[in-house]
């Protein structure tokens, strides 16, 4: 159970004011179909987080625990530098595929485009390494990614412009230097 509400919430801190978020402002402005982007979004943040959750848990059957959690330091240090560095939207590549599909599909193929090497999938990546629970964190960071997600469609710019992002990104920015802190912790008396 800890690697789900790890995992949920350090996601859904993350995405506040991440490109995704962006999108789903983006997506909700353009077609007005707050369920199809839902869904779109939701399916797209399944996919992807099983297969950067089954990186993580493929790495940890390889390495020592102790490499893996001088691995998840590094990692999660530069997470804790990178929430703090805003995420502009490319609205050239996103325009050309809305232009193409409906809500649904254009929401899956942008939402996954967009999270390929995004923080939320590395941060996936070294949960499921951390934890070693692949359903867990899995399900943690889609239910994250919602939480952040959701809202932006359903409320549209509100939520994006009342919320103290700066505030916001530094906490997650603390929450993952603090898991450097318990990995390094884990290292050290590994």
């Amino acid at each position: 159970m800890e690697a789900f509400l790890v995992s949920t919430g350090v996601v859904a801190l993350a995405e506040i004011g991440d490109k995704t978020q962006l999108l789903a402002l983006v997506l909700a402005a353009r077609f007005r179909a707050p369920l199809p982007i839902i869904l779109g979004m939701l399916a797209s943040t399944v996919i992807n987080h099983l297969m950067a959750g089954a990186i993580g848990h493929f790495l940890t059957t390889f390495l020592t625990p102790s490499i893996v959690s001088w691995i998840l330091v590094v990692s999660f240090l530069a997470m804790a530098i990178w929430i703090l560095i805003p995420d502009k939207l490319d609205d050239e590549e996103n325009n050309s595929i809305m232009k193409k599909f409906g809500p649904f599909l254009t929401s899956f193929i942008a939402f996954f485009l967009a999270e390929m090497g995004d923080k939320t999938q590395i941060a996936t990546v070294m949960l499921a390494a951390q934890y070693q629970s692949l359903l867990w964190v899995v399900l943690g960071t889609t239910v994250g990614m919602m939480i952040a997600n959701v809202p932006a469609v359903l409320i549209g710019n509100f939520s994006a412009t009342k919320l103290p992002l700066r505030a916001i990104h530094i906490t997650a920015s603390l929450i993952f230097i603090s898991m450097a802190g318990f990995a390094a912790y884990n290292a050290l008396t590994a």
